[in-house]
């Protein structure tokens, strides 16, 4: 009994020291990042869902390529966490103006405030019905031409549709219905702090949605499906059945820019509610 009170006491002062280590680390390193700008970086770190082995990779990063304060900024913005990916994908956002840059960081932070469910329920009673997702942002797409996968999908592991039912990740309101040649049927909806969520290649909806419809987090939009890469309405068949999630801002000037779902994803697996399917 002595021994297991000590190794608690061990743990609770190795929690301790790494908070205050991380702390001062944060000071050090300067305030280039607004969310570092307080006694409470750590805390907002945290409640950003970064996850807890990366915390403490992010001060030994510091060289001249890139410093760990923007590490944390591009695992935000991309959901990527390995050094050499992370490098290639600033050179691509330092394309955009540094006041751009910072308003884009600001979207990313609203979209994190935004998220409540993840969008695929658990199966009561049916631990063979779960679904898989791997980080496939960017990734090569051919349908319709060469071209960057906008999302992350969500690979079903009972391949029939119309089985999963598919929930709104947020409150918003819906901005987009119907078919599209390259997403199929699709429901795209708009979050309080001004996230596009993009649910695409379903079997079918949950009710006759309107743009304008409010919904709220955790109500159920639809079925996962395969319709898409067509251009006749009503496509299925193609590739197996799964959930594509896409999220988008929008930027200063208008334009609209794609983010990783991924890093999203993952902050919901402990937000899963659970149903029984049909």
């Amino acid at each position: 009994m002595k021994r297991r009170s000590l190794f608690f006491l061990i743990l609770v002062l190795m929690t301790v020291c790494l908070d205050l280590y991380l702390l001062e680390t944060c000071r050090q390193a300067g305030r280039t990042n607004r969310l570092l700008d307080s006694e409470e970086a750590l805390t907002n770190l945290r409640a950003m869902r970064v996850p807890e082995e990366l915390l403490g990779e992010f001060w030994e990063l510091d060289s001249e390529e890139m410093g760990w304060q923007e590490y944390l900024c591009m695992y935000l913005i991309s959901g990527e966490t390995d050094p050499g990916r992370l490098l290639r994908d600033r050179e691509i956002f330092h394309k955009l103006k540094r006041a751009e840059y910072d308003a884009y960081l600001g979207y990313v932070q609203a979209l994190w405030e935004d998220l409540k469910f993840y969008p695929v329920p658990l199966a009561a009673g049916r631990e063979d019905l779960t679904v898989s997702y791997v980080d496939s942002w960017m990734t090569e797409r051919t349908y319709g031409g060469v071209r960057g996968h906008e999302g992350c999908d969500m690979m079903a592991s009972f391949n029939q549709r119309g089985h999963y039912p598919v929930l709104s990740m947020t409150d918003g309101v819906v901005e987009q219905i119907g078919w599209l040649p390259k997403g199929g049927y699709r429901i795209g909806i708009r979050s309080p702090h001004g996230g596009y969520f993009y649910y695409a290649h379903l079997y079918d909806y949950a009710r006759e949605f309107a743009p304008g419809d409010t919904v709220k987090a955790g109500e159920w939009i639809g079925f996962m499906g395969d319709s898409g890469y067509s251009e006749v309405e009503g496509t299925v068949g193609n590739f197996d059945v799964h959930l594509h999630v896409g999220v988008y801002v929008n930027q200063a000037d208008g334009s609209e820019l794609s983010l990783n779902p991924y890093a999203l994803l993952r902050a919901l697996e402990g937000q899963k509610i659970t149903c029984y399917y049909e």
